[in-house]
């Protein structure tokens, strides 16, 4: 669904190459990419290409999966939407806010750098969804009070907005729940229902994220800048 989603957005990038739409379409690139990257894993194992990687802190993926998306989406959209945000203070407020996201996301790994290899950060995923909920209703506000609200069918920005509010919406309360996920050795807490449960929803949100992402690129018409 994700590589759908970028194949989708760079096979249409003409259309949209002088909008903001552009970077999203980058985004979707840059996701496809580095998940991709993440499946490294599968091989850190004896007789496969990585198994040099067998006991050092790039055995697990928990750190690019933090850096790349639980940082790096978060950003890219609080740069996302001070892009297409016209509101000077909704854009001030975005602005400030994404920093306040990177300042801490470095102190707080730089302060647990050892479970920085082998955890994800439930704070730092929380900190992440609050800046998404925060863009996306900017975004809600800023349409119900302009004329955009007559069209708004025909938005891009409107189903990327709709599309990741309800994904972190969905996915936020899961952190919560991480103990239960995370593999360490002697964890007396790993539940392999919880797993198999986190899994079908995460295959759901992602689906449904994707493939609204691919229907508004095909759908929507370019919006200037």
């Amino acid at each position: 669904m994700e590589s759908l989603a970028a194949v989708t957005g760079l096979l249409l990038y003409k259309r949209y190459k002088f909008t903001a739409a552009k970077y999203f379409i980058y985004f979707l690139a840059y996701l496809t990419i580095c998940d991709f990257f993440s499946f490294y894993t599968r091989y850190v194992s004896p007789g496969k290409v990585f198994d040099f990687l067998i006991g050092s802190v790039f055995e697990k993926n928990h750190w690019w999966s933090t850096l790349f998306w639980g940082i790096g989406a978060i950003l890219f959209f609080g740069f996302y939407y001070h892009k297409i945000l016209e509101n000077k203070a909704f854009k001030n407020i975005v602005k400030y806010s994404s920093y306040s996201f990177l300042f801490f996301s470095i102190v707080y790994i730089a302060l647990n750098w050892d479970k920085y290899f082998n955890s994800f950060f439930p704070v730092i995923s929380i900190f992440g969804a609050v800046i998404i909920f925060l863009c996306a209703v900017l975004y809600f506000i800023e349409t119900l009070q302009s004329d955009n609200i007559l069209t708004f069918y025909r938005s891009l920005n409107f189903y990327i907005s709709a599309a990741i509010f309800v994904w972190w919406l969905i996915i936020t309360p899961l952190d919560f729940y991480d103990i239960y996920f995370t593999y360490e050795v002697g964890n007396p807490n790993r539940d392999w229902d919880f797993i198999f449960l986190r899994r079908g929803i995460y295959l759901f949100a992602n689906i449904f994220m994707y493939l609204t992402f691919t229907f508004a690129l095909i759908w929507c018409k370019p919006e200037n800048n």
